[in-house]
């Protein structure tokens, strides 16, 4: 049995979870969350708890069992607290701003780079060298952190670009023949 799967999903007080067929709709303090959870997995809404139960030991069963689970679980935790991805941006003249909800990045290149949100996903930008990314929505939120970091991924060499916060870039060195010659 799946141990992510079979542990029981705690809704806290204010936070609603309502099944229609395999439609799951959770309602919080800070918005609303609908996702199709694939037609197979048992949901079962009780007081203050929500489990998830698949109907066989199929590989499928099986491997859809933690997933619908944990899709569940991030629902809930978002309509509650709500998941934020903070960027770091590095290098010279690389710099965010915010221009209303939009994201403007300069990063290099001839022109600037905008960002413009979706639905439900705000963009703060605290420093010029840092971006965070927040929302209700866990896949939201990663995947337009995601998309900014894509804008210039960070290279090896002079460590410069957007990178996620406390990730580590291994560095490589340069030219070995540089430092010889005269």
């Amino acid at each position: 049995m799946s141990r992510i799967g079979r542990m029981p999903i705690a809704v806290p007080a204010g936070v609603t979870v309502e099944l229609d067929g395999n439609v799951v709709t959770v309602k919080g303090p800070k918005g609303e969350l609908t996702r199709t959870i694939p037609k197979d997995m048992i949901v079962e809404v009780g007081e203050g708890v929500v489990n998830v139960n698949r109907p066989s030991e199929e590989k499928t069963h099986k491997s859809l069992h933690g997933l619908t689970r944990t899709l569940v679980a991030n629902m809930v935790t978002g309509v509650t607290q709500g998941f934020t991805r903070s960027l770091e941006i590095a290098g010279v003249g690389y710099r965010a701003t915010k221009a209303g909800t939009k994201l403007n990045l300069t990063l290099g290149f001839s022109h600037p780079v905008e960002v413009n949100p979706p639905q439900g996903i705000t963009i703060d930008v605290p420093a010029p060298n840092k971006i965070v990314v927040s929302g209700i929505d866990k896949e939201a939120v990663g995947a337009l952190a995601a998309k900014i970091r894509s804008f210039r991924e960070p290279e090896p060499y002079k460590g410069k670009g957007i990178r996620y916060e406390g990730e580590v870039i291994r560095r490589k060195v340069g030219k070995a023949g540089a430092k010889g010659k005269k």
